[in-house]
């Protein structure tokens, strides 16, 4: 049942997480720039991409779905908080070097900061969800994948301009903007081992 929102987590947009190839021309305040967020984007990049496999793990049919429901919610806050960390670290680090850099790097701030937002709205309607009732549960959930896939692709344009031309270039030399692989949690826990494409970057359709 919570294989539609594992689907859709996967499908989020996360910034430069698929940036490839790279120049060695940019300039060096682009560079610097790209340096000084992608040394706070590391960190949150993870948290998200361990969230995502945390949710995979759950999307057993044998699964209960009170453990569904609060994985789940764990998850959607953890990513909340990614996200405005992520906001935070571009907004610190100020307007890239670059022709309309300001407009750029306002608008992907704002767009951070809404998928923030959006996610806290997720988590407390996962937790008004009733487990006891698995028709329902599985009908609530359902609701929350669609309203996930919406996020993740009508909100990721802005984010897709930051990291385009130069200014991407820069970043993809940074090691703290590569795509992170889901951490290995204690055997203990629910999510102990994780899959394939656990990264926020994974395509939806994989999963579906």
């Amino acid at each position: 049942m919570n294989k539609k929102l594992a689907a859709a987590l996967s499908g989020g947009a996360v910034l430069v997480l698929t940036l490839s190839g790279c120049s060695d021309d940019s300039d060096n305040k682009v560079n610097d720039w790209a340096k000084k967020v992608c040394d706070q984007v590391q960190p949150q990049l993870q948290k998200i991409a361990d969230a995502n496999a945390a949710i995979q793990q759950q999307t057993d049919d044998e699964s209960k779905p009170a453990d569904v429901q609060k994985t789940d919610s764990a998850a959607f806050q953890q990513i909340s908080q990614a996200y405005k960390a992520l906001g935070a670290a571009v907004q610190s680090a100020g307007a890239p070097p670059v022709d309309g850099g300001e407009t750029t790097h306002k608008e992907a701030v704002k767009e951070l900061n809404a998928s923030s937002t959006a996610y806290v709205s997720l988590k407390t309607k996962v937790d008004a969800l009733d487990p006891k009732d698995q028709a329902k549960f599985a009908d609530g959930l359902k609701s929350i994948a669609d309203e996930l896939t919406k996020i993740s692709t009508n909100g990721d344009q802005a984010l897709k301009k930051l990291q385009s031309g130069e200014v991407g270039s820069a970043m993809a030399k940074q090691k703290g903007c590569q795509k992170p692989t889901a951490s290995a949690p204690p055997a203990s826990a629910p999510s102990a081992a994780a899959p394939k494409s656990a990264s926020p970057s994974a395509s939806a359709s994989e999963k579906a």
